[in-house]
């Protein structure tokens, strides 16, 4: 599974991105697919993720501003960024999970200038 993302760069505080992962192919039925961020200096986190049944799981920090999709026919993945905040400037991650994989893709800069 290759993971390619797009979107992203830079926005104003208070203003709005939108991030897309697409993957090469979903190899099994039951698959999580979600994006985690890691700025300078810190761990990568989670943001937010869907698994195959829908349900979609947002961190705290996110919660209420940020939008996790998809698009099954088109192996795709969005986050709608909204109301955003320059504690969002990060390297953005998608990430495939299915029993033993997990992939990420190569990330994707998010800056957010006050």
């Amino acid at each position: 599974v290759q993971l390619v993302e797009s979107g992203g760069g830079l926005a104003q505080s208070g203003g709005s991105l939108n991030l897309s992962c697409t993957a090469s192919d979903t190899l099994f039925s039951l698959f999580t697919m979600g994006w985690y961020r890691q700025a300078p200096g810190q761990e990568r986190e989670l943001v937010a993720k869907m698994d195959s049944a829908g349900e979609t799981v947002y961190a705290e920090s996110v919660e209420g501003r940020f939008t996790i999709s998809r698009d099954r026919s088109k192996k795709t993945i969005y986050l709608q960024m909204g109301s955003l905040k320059p504690e969002d400037t990060a390297v953005y991650y998608c990430n495939y999970q299915s029993g033993h994989i997990n992939k990420w893709g190569q990330g994707t800069q998010v800056t957010v200038s006050s």
